[in-house]
């Protein structure tokens, strides 16, 4: 029997409510109440079907607006897609928005056993692991302080170091290896490397096409919702390139 794959999208559909701008509360009141006027929606992603095989590299590319997060956001299971199924066979570490979960009262050491319980990791694991988020993030000196003292690098670089040392079947990246300095960065990119040389699956979104290439084989191209090619990572990016190349050409 072959193996189901880790990731599989079959002809999701995402949309969410346009707002046009900040709505006072009778404004609220009176959208709800006036359940036969429309709504004005827009779709985030449309019909979209793909799977990821387990060990698979895949980017995610396509200017804003194309619906990349939105995607990142079903796998992570963040959002329920309106339309369609998402399958997900494994744990998932999501570097969305680093740091997004810490509370700024706790300490830095506290924030790390925080997020590890919410991650369902286990009080005996998060010891095993304990030392090793730390030293990987380079603040054993402050670690016990408050986080509102600690800068926006290292809050990131804490925060960064938390979600890869769980141990997850998928690594979802969304544009977060600006994390401290040159040197951090490139410590952050050899990690996430060592999770592809071990054979986790990685999906990736990033408008940076030459680390984009490094970390994947395979790429999709979304459009405003649509899902316009899948295939290898060169064919896919010279194809992205080209349309955004002869637009910007005088």
């Amino acid at each position: 029997m072959t193996p189901r794959p880790i990731i599989e999208f079959r002809d999701v559909g995402k949309s969410f409510h346009r707002h046009s701008g900040q709505l006072l509360l009778r404004a609220h009141v009176r959208r709800l109440v006036s359940w036969h006027r429309a709504v004005e929606r827009f779709d985030a992603l449309k019909k979209i079907s793909f799977c990821v095989e387990r060990g698979e590299s895949l980017a995610v590319i396509g200017a804003n607006g194309a619906g990349k997060s939105t995607l990142l956001s079903l796998v992570a299971g963040l959002v329920p897609p309106d339309r369609g199924s998402v399958h997900v066979g494994g744990r998932v570490a999501a570097l969305l928005e680093l740091g997004s979960g810490f509370h700024p009262d706790l300490t830095g050491a506290e924030n790390v056993r925080l997020n590890a319980a919410l991650l369902g990791v286990g009080r005996k694991r998060l010891n095993d692991i304990f030392a090793d988020i730390v030293e990987f993030a380079e603040l054993a000196d402050i670690i016990q302080e408050p986080l509102r003292t600690y800068s926006t690098g290292m809050t990131m670089r804490l925060a960064f170091s938390v979600a890869v040392h769980m141990d997850p079947d998928i690594l979802l990246i969304d544009e977060v290896l600006a994390v401290g300095d040159h040197a951090f960065q490139a410590k952050c990119f050899e990690k996430i490397l060592d999770f592809r040389r071990c054979g986790k699956t990685i999906l990736c979104v990033s408008h940076a096409s030459g680390m984009v290439q490094k970390l994947c084989s395979r790429a999709l191209w979304l459009d405003h919702g649509d899902l316009l090619l899948d295939g290898a990572i060169a064919e896919v990016s010279n194809a992205y390139q080209g349309p955004l190349q002869s637009n910007t050409d005088p």
